[in-house]
């Protein structure tokens, strides 16, 4: 879109106003809108559609709508009715857990917190289930407990805090840095230097809205430290460690430096020869000063077996 004229603007709390340029022009209305509005799935803006909420040139239209160029779009968003959360028995693999806060190995493909269109399965469903009623209310009935969060697609140790008193502290240790975070990854391409450290700016994708970029002028600061574990014939294994934390941050970094993930299908080109779900990434160690004892604390999660079973195959064909 237009980076001025087709800004996207927020005139009431529920209208907003779009208008398509030549990078638009022939896309679905639905997965134009979907990409706009972040927390918004493809299905709900398509009952959005389907409900008379969405207007092209002061029509309605109907999901498949191609777009023109200079269509002018307006979207009534509904009145946020936010719904019921219910517990879900989802087995849950606990690394750690005391009065203050629960540590989790998150498999792949769960969704850390409810968001609009998709309010079962996710990990704070079964955490609802395992904790009853006892997860911090900071973030509100969508994300309680949920201090910090990793993708979807990413294995691997997340901290969810049990009272306000963990969740305060968790969340003041992110704010400057002073969490361990350290994550494995498989990498296209060898790396030829053992270590490295990315220090770029990531912001919003200006073309599209669901993907992060580097942003020189107007991305926040992003800093990660890598270091080559084992290269492959076409792979590297390496080990990231996180400065900050900004979203899909080890994904766009090195992206960035020619070394997409293994599986990204967000930000890699590159055909994958594995069956994968998404990338190859792992929070393997998480470690901060425990907020009721002020001790530090680490804990680690193992490599998921798909991800060693991929090292594996790569060591095979490196002989």
């Amino acid at each position: 879109m237009n980076e001025i004229q087709n800004k996207r603007e927020q005139s009431t709390k529920e209208q907003l106003h779009f208008v398509a340029d030549c990078s638009d022009a022939g896309e679905r209305i639905d997965k134009f809108l979907s990409e706009e509005l972040e927390d918004c799935s493809r299905s709900f803006v398509q009952k959005m559609i389907k409900d008379g909420l969405v207007l092209a040139n002061g029509k309605q239209i109907k999901a498949n709508y191609k777009l023109g160029e200079e269509d002018l779009i307006d979207v009534q968003i509904p009145e946020l009715i936010v719904p019921e959360i219910e517990p879900e028995d989802i087995p849950l693999d606990i690394l750690y857990e005391d009065e203050d806060m629960i540590v989790i190995n998150k498999p792949k493909g769960m969704v850390v917190h409810p968001a609009p269109g998709h309010y079962s399965g996710t990990l704070v469903n079964a955490l609802m289930f395992h904790c009853k009623d006892q997860l911090s209310g900071i973030n509100g009935v969508m994300r309680p407990g949920i201090v910090h969060r990793i993708d979807m697609n990413t294995t691997g140790v997340l901290v969810v805090c049990k009272n306000d008193v963990a969740h305060n502290s968790i969340a003041a240790q992110l704010s400057v840095h002073s969490i361990t975070r350290k994550y494995c990854a498989i990498v296209h391409n060898p790396i030829s230097t053992p270590e490295g450290t990315i220090d770029a700016p990531i912001g919003r994708n200006p073309v599209d809205r669901k993907k992060m970029a580097i942003d020189q002028k107007n991305g926040r600061r992003a800093v990660t430290h890598y270091r080559v574990i084992e290269n492959f014939n076409q792979y590297s294994y390496v080990e990231c460690q996180l400065e900050t934390g900004r979203t899909h941050q080890i994904r766009v970094h090195m992206t960035s430096i020619g070394h997409p993930l293994l599986g990204d299908d967000v930000y890699s080109s590159a055909k994958s020869p594995y069956h994968l779900t998404g990338q190859t990434l792992h929070a393997r160690v998480l470690g901060f000063i425990h907020p009721r004892t002020q001790e530090y604390v680490e804990f680690e999660a193992p490599i998921p077996d798909y991800f060693e079973n991929v090292l594996q195959d790569l060591r095979m064909k490196k002989r």
